[in-house]
Order: structure tokens, then C-alpha cells, then sequence
């Protein structure tokens, strides 16, 4: 009976949305309806590669407003909006009336980010041991938070933390992969050469950073450090 009941009542729901859409159409009004579904599909879209569960809410639609209809309505993002929290999008007509509105909507992003299991100490690097994770709204915590481990491990906060701490990528240090005063192998490659020397380097560096070494000479070289102390010069 229940069953039965539920279904009548989506019928007849479905039949009212569809008549409320026939009578707009026939009296040359835009349906309020089609425009919340092209924010909200156009918003899904736009959020497909989260990582996280995506839900998006679509604001309320002054019923007053009083458009054109329009047979192909085209959603799309002001500058610097984006599928992420608080947003807004606009919807345009181009024919046979042009006309934009704006419609204000929310996406929420609920996923894993890394957080410290423990107190991290300024500078030391970061083991397993020190991390957790934790589930939440993405889009409510400060922008960069770490969503895997790996991203963590090996690298160093730029201040002391408490435990309970989201962990923001621009936060953390990179694990050095040359140090102040090392010995590294100074590798300089071009078109169709490579030679390698040995050099002393004049400051510390994490992988993929810019670091300044003292060849044999007594020159200074500025290259990219990479693992294993070597450090890239291109020609």
C-alpha cells in the first residue's frame, strides 16, 4: 500500500511540474524549474573531478522574474568562479529573446584530508606515525589541504603544529635532496651532450627547487636539484 501510495504521489507531482512547464511555455514565460536544472547540471559537470562526494544545492529563484522562454538556456561561470562552496553562476539566452540571470548555488565536498596525528616540531620531517585522516566539507577548510599521505611524508611544517592540525601543502617544506656544504654531481646537458663534475652546494634544496653550487673553479652555477645530490644545469 505504502508502495502504491509513494508512486501515485510522484506521479502526480511529475504531472504537476510538467503542466507548470507546458503553461509557462504556452504563455511565452521562461520556466523557473529549467533553470535551476541547468545550474545544478551544469554545476555537476563542472564539479566531476573532486575528490570527493559532490552535493549541489541550487538557490531559490525569484518566482516573479519574468523571462523570455528560451528553447536552449546556456549556463556558464563569471571570472574567478568556480564548482567549490558559495558560488554563482549565470544563465544566458541568446535567442529568440537575450537575456542573463544570475542564480547563486552551493557545492560541497565531502572527502579524506591529512591532519597531524601528533605535534609537529618546526623543521623535522614528517613520518606516517605523525599523520591521520580525517573526513569533512573540503571546500570549508583553507585552500592547498593535503588529500593523501604521500603528499606529507618526508617533508616539514614551516612552524610547530598541534595535533588536530589540517595540513596545507604550502605549508610544508620539501624533504631536501641537497644540502648546505654537500657534494653533489653537477650534470650539464644540451644538444647531443651531457658532462658531469663534481661541485659543492652553496644552499639547501628540496626536489624540482633552484639551488646555487661552487664548481672545482671556483664558478657558481645555478641549477635544479634532484634526488640522489645531483643538481641539472641545461644549455
Amino acid at each position: 500500500m505504502k508502495s502504491r501510495s509513494l508512486s501515485r504521489l510522484l506521479t502526480t507531482a511529475l504531472a504537476a511540474s510538467l503542466l507548470a512547464g507546458t503553461a509557462a511555455a504556452q504563455s511565452g514565460r521562461q520556466d523557473i524549474a529549467v533553470l535551476k536544472r541547468t545550474v545544478e547540471q551544469f554545476l555537476q559537470v563542472q564539479a566531476g573531478g573532486l575528490p570527493g562526494e559532490v552535493t549541489v544545492n541550487v538557490g531559490a529563484v525569484d518566482p516573479r522574474l519574468n523571462l523570455a522562454a528560451c528553447p536552449d538556456p546556456q549556463a556558464f561561470f563569471m571570472p574567478g568562479a568556480r564548482a567549490w562552496g558559495k558560488t554563482s553562476v549565470g544563465v544566458r539566452c541568446a535567442t529568440p529573446s537575450a537575456w542573463t540571470v544570475y542564480i547563486q548555488a552551493s557545492v560541497t565536498v565531502v572527502g579524506d584530508y591529512v591532519a597531524s596525528a601528533a605535534p609537529l616540531v618546526q623543521g623535522q620531517p614528517i613520518d606516517a606515525g605523525q599523520l591521520t585522516i580525517l573526513k569533512g566539507d573540503l571546500t570549508m577548510l583553507p585552500a592547498g589541504i593535503a588529500t593523501d599521505v604521500n603528499q606529507v611524508i618526508g617533508r616539514s611544517a614551516t612552524v610547530s603544529l598541534p595535533p588536530g592540525t589540517p595540513l596545507r601543502l604550502d605549508t610544508l617544506r620539501s624533504k631536501p635532496v641537497v644540502q648546505s656544504g654537500q657534494l653533489v654531481r653537477l650534470v650539464s646537458s644540451g644538444n647531443g651532450f651531457s658532462v658531469s663534475s663534481e661541485a659543492r652546494a652553496m644552499s639547501t634544496a628540496g626536489e624540482g627547487q633552484v639551488v646555487q653550487v661552487k664548481a672545482a673553479n671556483g664558478q657558481q652555477i645555478t641549477g635544479i636539484a634532484k634526488s640522489g645530490g645531483t643538481v641539472e644545469v641545461a644549455f
